[in-house]
């Protein structure tokens, strides 16, 4: 829809445009990016008739407010929360047909941390390296959303998706970690995967998009120093020289020296995308 545009009345306290994210390019030094919780954003984007790959806004706990300039349809997934049109109350997990001049107004997360907002068309921002999304890292894509700020959606691609209900796995009473072993589990003590199976952990107030960090018992290393800097991948157990595992998300660096005990695989990260600090967290040892 030409001339399509939201506004943001209320930016909340972190809201990001994100998409599938910007592989390929890790040689470059640049992350992968993209939506935190997958399932979330692709649920949105199917709502209101988007391929996965277009873009939506990622919230964080205290979601957002945004005026549309023309009517669009649009959707709310994630995190579950209050959505208000103009001050009525609106579904969350379905299509919202939104009139010119509406306000959006995505509540504070009821439980999680980040709900996603989809709009018929898709968040059309300039894309950097084939992709939309913004990379708190590396500075690349949209800056985080700020009051005033305008963003212009794209045409949409079809109708909205009929729902008579929508999975909501909802936030993690405990969050729960497959972990592949290595490959530098060999820097630890012997014991180190047994350690980490039964240790209990919490998930650390100081946590974001570019990883997850934990409280808990440090593990012991069998090696004194560091590694010469290695390629890291999107759900990396790296252990720094505190010994408390930090799982890398979306956002994480393409390069590191810290050891990395394990991986976690990537179709079981959403859940870390919805802890909350203070989350209990266990890591559980699988193989191939």
């Amino acid at each position: 829809m030409p001339g399509a545009v939201v506004r943001a009345e209320r930016p909340g306290a972190l809201t990001t445009v994100q998409d599938l994210g910007r592989t390929g390019h890790a040689h470059l030094g640049v992350p992968r990016s993209g939506a935190l919780d997958l399932p979330a954003h692709r649920l949105a984007n199917r709502l209101v008739g988007n391929p996965p790959e277009a873009a939506t806004l990622e919230t964080t706990v205290s979601g957002a407010a945004l005026r549309v300039r023309t009517p669009v349809t649009a959707a709310v997934t994630g995190a579950p929360c209050a959505v208000r049109v103009d001050g009525r109350p609106a579904p969350w997990g379905a299509p919202v047909r939104l009139p010119a001049g509406a306000v959006l107004d995505v509540g504070p997360a009821a439980g999680g941390l980040r709900s996603y907002i989809a709009f018929a068309g898709g968040v059309a921002a300039e894309p950097v390296l084939g992709s939309r999304s913004a990379d708190l890292l590396s500075g690349l894509g949209p800056p985080p959303l700020a009051a005033g700020d305008e963003l212009p959606l794209g045409t949409p691609h079809g109708p909205p998706a009929p729902v008579d209900a929508v999975p909501c796995p909802g936030p993690p009473a405990e969050l729960v970690l497959p972990v592949l072993p290595g490959p530098r589990h060999d820097w630890f003590a012997p014991d180190a995967l047994r350690s980490l199976a039964r240790a209990r952990y919490a998930v650390s107030p100081a946590s974001n998009r570019i990883g997850l960090r934990t409280d808990g018992p440090p593990l012991r290393r069998s090696r004194a120093g560091e590694l010469p800097s290695e390629g890291m991948v999107l759900g990396a157990v790296q252990v720094p020289p505190d010994g408390r595992p930090v799982v890398f998300l979306a956002d994480h660096p393409v390069t590191g020296g810290y050891p990395v005990i394990g991986v976690v695989p990537e179709d079981r990260l959403w859940a870390a995308a919805q802890a909350p600090p203070g989350t209990p967290l266990r890591f559980v040892p699988v193989s191939r």
